[in-house]
């Protein structure tokens, strides 16, 4: 009996150690807290041309310090969330809204990366704009651990602060963008290939974690889907997740056999 006792009290400790429920804030402190993040206002634009500059230079320099700098105030990671939000309540009308902020959020990072680069007398890429253009399994890996930790931050009851930052840096969302517009800037084709697939890499998988997280969490609905349109809705997010990994298992494969 006491060995039963010992070894229900450990499945217990395993249990409450990755319930995620158990600190959630309500949902509609979580609505609120990622609803907000990814409105696209003038102040988000005005730091968004911030960050995009301080990114460019920090490529354009080869200056990891101010990269990552760019990457902390950036706020693309919020309309992500919101987008992953929507999707997870089937509020339809908002993700399409949510989607059309993003675009332009991404419509201004290139125009103004382009610029940049335009005007740079510095024209030879570094290694830090070379970084970013042949993404692998390993950013897959990274983008779906940071959409994880991204979301769950953003879920407590205490929000973790210090999570957000963190997965700002880890999933690096800024200097694919700023690649796509030295490329651009360049005539460089191939180059802005590789880091728009980052890019969308980066978005799409911290989207999708996200996505599975506020499931869980049994984030309320706005719109009753029936059990064939929610089946739909999975396929369609399955057959994206094949095709979005196709390419960087690919160039796992070509690094690998190249190393």
């Amino acid at each position: 009996m006491q060995e039963f006792g010992k070894g229900r009290v450990f499945r217990n400790t395993i249990r409450r150690a990755f319930n995620l429920t158990e600190d959630t804030a309500t949902h509609e402190e979580i609505r609120q807290r990622i609803i907000s993040s990814g409105q696209v206002t003038g102040t988000n634009m005005c730091i968004l041309i911030c960050a995009i500059l301080i990114a460019s230079v920090g490529l354009n320099t080869g200056s990891t310090a101010v990269i990552i700098g760019a990457m902390l105030i950036s706020p693309l990671m919020g309309s992500i969330l919101a987008m992953a939000y929507n999707t997870a309540a089937a509020d339809f009308a908002r993700f399409r809204r949510n989607c059309y902020g993003f675009i332009i959020q991404i419509f201004i990072s290139l125009i103004v990366s382009i610029l940049y680069f335009l005007l740079s007398p510095i024209n030879a890429p570094t290694s830090e704009l070379l970084a970013r253009t042949q993404p692998t399994l390993y950013d897959v890996i990274i983008a779906t651990a940071g959409g994880f930790a991204g979301i769950i931050g953003n879920t407590r009851t205490d929000k973790a602060n210090n999570v957000v930052p963190g997965v700002a840096i880890a999933t690096a969302l800024m200097p694919p963008v700023c690649t796509c517009g030295y490329s651009i800037a360049h005539g460089n084709w191939q180059m802005l290939a590789g880091a728009a697939y980052l890019f969308l890499v980066n978005c799409y998988f911290i989207y999708i974690s996200a996505v599975l997280v506020l499931d869980v969490l049994k984030i309320p609905k706005v719109s009753a889907l029936s059990e064939q349109q929610w089946k739909r809705l999975q396929k369609i997010m399955i057959r994206n997740t094949i095709v979005m990994l196709l390419p960087s298992i690919l160039f796992t494969y070509l690094m690998l056999s190249g190393s």
